[in-house]
């Protein structure tokens, strides 16, 4: 698909509009999430289940991307309820263990699908069989869904008040006015553009680098190293932002924003010495690539957990939404587009294997510049984390200081900021 897609002209841009019509679907969501969540929990599974698109004949691309475009729809927006559900049935340490263990869904589940993809490539000659076969999954979850799955109250965990019923436009605006919020979103947006450009060219410069060192790229199974690097670092760097984040909030309140600012950091020369160093020594390249997977992933569940205990519960769910169309929009929806249009812009005249490594290579260079910016804005969320915090327990119980703070100490925070708050419900 990269190489149709990306290094050819004819059909880049359908991918990317393909995420704009699942996102334009998703908003219709918006407005069922914190009122109706189990109804849009149920509607949106079934979107995600769909056998149709893997019988559409070639010379029908288009209604294929459809079909494509209502299965992402259905993924992002069950992604968006789950977490606000497990928030309102569990708090503190135990919601942040019961989210890592949600959250290993998005590393080990993108590494499955390279892993299975391409075993099932390889048996049946047809890539069409891998979604003949993944949505069988799709369809046990509905009905697990539909049979178990509770709609606790909103903060029922917390102990919290009940909310009135409030409009989009001042969720939105309670939103904007949380700058914790603001600044995690952004952050996380950095990192999902550098896992999205890893992600769809991961496995294509590695065999780029395999060819410019004259071994056979086939034989040495890139999508399936990737994919096997790909879920081993993610439950690795879930585990680790985890225990990491449970451990030390406890010592200091800004502990979850700054492991998130310091993985990020860490991530950037690990990343960007795998991709030189590829051209050398392919299993160097494989394992600097892996510990800077493991240093993205340890924010995944940190950042759910942050948004979490900044947001009041009825508005949660509209938060995870919005977080989710703006870290994918800007993200990983669009990183494979600009990869693709710089590499392809960089050698326009030459299609020799070597130019398309060397143009690949200076493009995925551009992640890591994407992830220093992403590293300032979760230092910028530091320095907002512990207000917001104190305000959305003031509005969620009426109670000062707030239960959400888990440093030893209690922070100090003028009574007119907290106060402020009210009036944004």
């Amino acid at each position: 698909m990269p190489k149709i897609l990306f290094f050819g002209k004819t059909r880049r841009g359908p991918y990317f509009q393909t995420y704009l019509l699942s996102a334009t679907i998703m908003a219709l969501f918006l407005v069922l999430r914190d009122r109706y969540r189990k109804l849009s929990l149920h509607l949106e599974s079934f979107l995600e289940f769909d056998y149709s698109r893997s019988f559409i004949p070639s010379h029908l691309f288009g209604v294929f991307i459809f079909l494509r475009a209502l299965v992402g729809t259905g993924e992002a927006s069950y992604s968006t309820i789950a977490p606000t559900i497990i928030a309102d049935l569990f708090s503190k340490d135990k919601r942040s263990k019961m989210l890592a263990i949600f959250y290993f869904a998005i590393p080990v589940g993108s590494g499955l699908g390279y892993i299975i993809g391409a075993q099932i490539l390889q048996a049946t000659g047809e890539w069409q069989w891998a979604l003949r076969i993944t949505p069988i999954f799709g369809f046990i979850s509905v009905v697990l869904t539909f049979l178990y799955v509770k709609d606790p109250p909103r903060g029922e965990a917390e102990g919290g008040t009940v909310f009135e019923k409030s409009t989009l436009s001042a969720d939105l605006l309670y939103l904007c006015k949380t700058k914790s919020f603001v600044y995690s979103t952004l952050g996380f947006t950095s990192v999902t553009f550098a896992t999205g450009a890893l992600g769809w060219f991961g496995p294509v410069y590695m065999e780029l680098a395999l060819a410019k060192q004259s071994l056979d790229p086939v034989s040495s199974n890139a999508p399936l190293i990737f994919g096997i690097i790909t879920c081993i670092a993610g439950i690795v760097g879930v585990l680790i932002g985890s225990f990491a984040s449970t451990y030390l909030r406890r010592f200091h309140a800004k502990a979850d924003p700054l492991i998130c600012a310091y993985g990020v950091l860490a991530s950037v020369p690990l990343i960007f010495a795998g991709v030189v160093v590829s051209e050398y020594s392919i299993i160097t390249s494989w394992v600097l690539i892996f510990i800077g997977e493991v240093c993205l992933c340890v924010n995944w569940t940190i950042v759910a957990d942050m948004l979490l205990y900044v947001i009041i519960p009825t508005r949660r769910s509209i938060a995870e939404a919005v977080q989710i169309l703006v870290s994918h929009a800007f993200g990983d929806a669009c990183s494979p587009y600009i990869i693709g249009q710089v590499s392809d812009s960089i050698f326009m005249s030459s299609d020799t294997s070597i130019h398309k490594y060397l143009s690949l290579q200076y493009a995925l260079y551009i992640p890591t510049g994407v992830l220093v910016i992403g590293a300032f804005f979760f230092f910028l969320t530091a320095l907002h984390i512990e207000k917001d915090k104190a305000k959305c327990s003031f509005a969620t119980h009426g109670l000062y200081p707030p239960l959400h703070i888990f440093a030893e100490d209690p922070i100090q925070i003028p009574a007119d900021e907290i106060s402020d708050s009210r009036h944004l419900l």
